[in-house]
């Protein structure tokens, strides 16, 4: 069996190991990353050997503590880190490297509509009719878009949304909600295998879903890194939130996991704050006088074009793993399309949570 993990903002680990009758044999841990002594690497090994496959990660955890030589220092490398890939490995899990990915980049859409593709085309990777999927957002019109747990009447003032035009959306997964305008905001949406995230905490599966995204921001000059559990941060700010939203197979399968996230490329603070409730609130409480100051947008910090910080992460993604580009399949259009007018447009979903 072979587990990978690349640690959160540290190096990759690989394990390789037997499951012989129920415990772990031929137990070996390798990488990338820097580890001193040499002996630690022999102790990391025999701390796992002879362990019961189905040993919790935290309790691997302590196990490789205990192995380690007085003095062990590790650099790029946790036992959270060999924990995870131990787990990887004896949940079978797939990597990135190993599915044709495809890249779905259209003309504008609503944000009903949006929602909608979100739910389609993750139950279509579930069920295996779609292979795992990028899809950047194009946004017909402003929005706020609420977390599916969210109280609607909490969240959103509706005269502000009104007044200024903007859509109040419902999405299925949890989290908070998110102030869109076209030109400010990049989105865009990850559908998976539930077997690329296989071993990994709920926690966990947020900074490896994110892990690419930091990267391409690395590549533009931005230091970047995963703030748990749902946020995307730098020094200057925050710039990006996350949520997720499992989807079960048929028949009980694996099913696949939603990850979409929304960066700022620019923000009007004003508006924002005017339309988000519990904006106002938040930014009170850290005393903080203007968004901006907590919301750092990646036009100041690139220096580029929305479109020209859109090529590049598709470009960052395409060079790590692969991107064909596709498209919506008709079905898969006309289904969201249903959706998007009985269910995401539908004041029951919109405030079911009132």
């Amino acid at each position: 069996m072979h587990g990978e993990y690349k640690v959160p903002g540290g190096k990759l680990v690989v394990v390789d190991l037997d499951d012989h009758r129920g415990v772990m044999r031929n137990v070996r841990v390798a990488g990338d990353f820097f580890l001193e002594p040499d002996e630690a690497l022999l102790a990391l090994d025999r701390a796992l050997e002879g362990v019961p496959v189905d040993t919790e990660a935290a309790d691997l955890v302590l196990r490789i503590e205990r192995s380690l030589p007085e003095g062990t220092v590790m650099y790029g490398l946790t036992a959270e880190g060999v924990a995870i890939a131990v787990r990887r490995a004896l949940a079978q899990a797939t990597d990135w490297t190993d599915y044709d990915w495809q890249l779905i980049h259209e003309q504008p859409q609503s944000p009903a509509l949006h929602m909608a593709l979100d739910e389609v085309l993750t139950e279509e990777v579930a069920a295996g009719r779609r292979p795992p999927t990028l899809r950047v957002w194009e946004w017909g019109g402003p929005a706020v878009v609420i977390g599916s747990f969210q109280s609607l009447r909490n969240e959103v003032d509706d005269e502000a949304a009104e007044r200024h035009g903007i859509t109040v959306v419902r999405r299925i997964s949890g989290g908070g909600a998110m102030f869109v305008e076209p030109g400010n905001t990049i989105t865009y949406s990850l559908s998976v295998p539930a077997s690329l995230v296989s071993g990994l905490s709920f926690a966990d599966s947020y900074a490896y879903l994110d892990d690419w995204v930091l990267g391409a921001l690395g590549d533009m000059g931005i230091t970047a890194w995963y703030q748990p559990l749902n946020d995307i941060a730098t020094e200057a700010g925050k710039i990006a939130g996350a949520a997720q939203k499992r989807v079960v197979g048929p028949d009980g399968g694996p099913g696949a996991v939603l990850h979409h996230v929304t960066m700022s490329y620019d923000i009007d603070a004003g508006k924002m704050l005017e339309v988000l409730r519990i904006g106002r609130e938040k930014l009170s409480d850290k005393g903080i006088r203007s968004a901006k100051k907590r919301v750092d947008p990646l036009r100041r910090q690139t220096g580029l074009s929305r479109e020209a910080v859109i090529d590049r992460m598709i470009g960052s993604f395409r060079a790590r793993y692969g991107l064909a580009t596709g498209r919506i399949a008709r079905q898969e259009l006309e289904r969201a399309e249903e959706l998007a007018a009985t269910k995401f447009s539908s004041p029951k979903w919109t405030a079911r949570v009132p």
